[in-house]
């Protein structure tokens, strides 16, 4: 592989939809600033972009003035106007959490109420309305969420990376960056391809993300631990049980929304994910191990408190991930015709997560900042959601750097 020794105004680390977001928007913002996008794999979006549900989320669990709700309503809006004007397939279709006995219509009614003060069209229907919607839902009663919707991330970010090469700027592939040195008036990242000299440097390294910024001399916020989400999907005949997306009521105790049926934007169901820790940062398999990894998490007090805190449900999970009939089970709360012969497995997404010492799931964007860098520690959903605001965040916050 040939070698290179480029040079440019911004260096981008990382080529999932937030790093080709913040890409994107910086070529739109400076139309005069070479940026190069560094991207490790052979393709872009080949990691929590590539293997998400593909849904639009309208921001209807996210605290009222978090940069998670302010950043997936304004984010949402750009998607789809992004969507129609580059002739991107989405649809709104909506979606039902349902509240499957008495005991879940409290949570249910502050879900309502956090949507209705982060400006979510949304409403409280009762059992005979949401069987017109999912006739094959079990449900006391539900939130109908009818802006929520579906979309392919990966074809985004094609698109994404198509615009960035036709306004100037480079995505490189087969990129990893494997040292970061800080000098007084340049960075330079060594990388698989050669070096890149920049006078500026973005990272988004999703499941890399805090190895990123402490290899850029910063001590990142909070380290990032993976959770393997495994799916199924519907096969053909079964498809007709779930006609758009259907969520369960969280548990407000576990950091993540429980297994849901998601309708997909080019045909199929897809139901899941559980969560389980992944014995490896890019863990896809059951079966992948990284000793380093392994460690990492161990000798971290957060994650053992997590661990102690959550061990139960976490059981559970991986109890779910080795037995089809418990993940059967679980769907079956919400559509109880569901069989474990109309379903197969399909592939399954790592989630980065961010964990504080104390065993705190960190659940909003954190961006961090030094003199000349900006570093997303933790991008969780709705990431892509938000994915072109969060570029415009970035770009806004590099205003004082003076670009041109």
């Amino acid at each position: 592989m040939s070698q290179h020794n480029l040079t440019c105004d911004v260096a981008v680390v990382g080529g999932g939809i937030v790093g080709l977001a913040t890409a994107w928007q910086l070529t739109r913002r400076y139309p005069q600033t070479k940026v190069i996008l560094l991207e490790k794999e052979s393709q872009v979006a080949m990691h929590q972009t590539g293997h998400n549900s593909g849904v639009i989320h309208s921001g209807i669990y996210y605290r009222p003035g978090s940069l998670r709700a302010t950043n997936c309503r304004a984010g949402k809006v750009a998607l789809e106007e992004f969507c129609r004007d580059e002739g991107i397939p989405f649809k709104l279709c909506g979606k039902v959490i349902v509240a499957v006995c008495e005991s879940e219509r409290g949570r249910l009614q502050k879900i309502l109420e956090r949507g209705r003060a982060n400006g979510i069209q949304c409403k409280k229907i009762g059992r005979s309305q949401l069987l017109e919607l999912e006739p094959h839902v079990d449900g006391v009663e539900a939130v109908h969420v009818p802006e929520t919707g579906i979309v392919d991330y990966k074809q985004v970010s094609y698109r994404l990376a198509e615009k960035i090469k036709a306004a100037g700027s480079e995505v490189m592939l087969n990129a990893e960056v494997k040292e970061i040195r800080q000098l007084t008036d340049e960075t330079i990242l060594l990388t698989e391809q050669g070096e890149v000299h920049c006078k500026y440097l973005v990272t988004c390294g999703g499941l890399w993300a805090d190895k990123l910024i402490k290899m850029s001399g910063t001590e990142p916020e909070a380290p990032i631990f993976p959770f393997r989400g495994e799916y199924y999907e519907l096969v053909p005949d079964a498809q007709h049980l779930c006609k758009s997306l259907i969520y369960p009521v969280p548990d407000p105790s576990f950091p993540f929304l429980g297994v849901h049926f998601t309708s997909m934007i080019h045909g199929g169901v897809e139901c899941g994910p559980n969560a389980v820790w992944a014995f490896a940062r890019e863990g896809y398999k059951r079966t992948d191990f990284n000793l380093k990894d392994m460690l990492n998490a161990v000798s971290y007090p957060g994650f053992r408190s997590l661990a102690l805190k959550h061990w139960k449900t976490g059981m559970g999970e991986m109890w779910r991930s080795w037995n089809k009939s418990a993940f059967v089970s679980a769907l079956q709360r919400l559509i109880p015709a569901i069989r474990a012969h109309q379903l197969v497995e399909a592939p399954a997404g790592v989630r980065a997560q961010a964990l504080g010492k104390d065993g705190t799931v960190l659940d909003d964007f954190v961006i961090q900042q030094s003199k000349r860098a900006i570093y997303i520690g933790n991008a969780p959903s709705p990431a892509a959601t938000a994915s072109l605001n969060i570029g415009k965040l970035i770009v806004d916050r590099m205003d004082s750097f003076g670009l041109k």
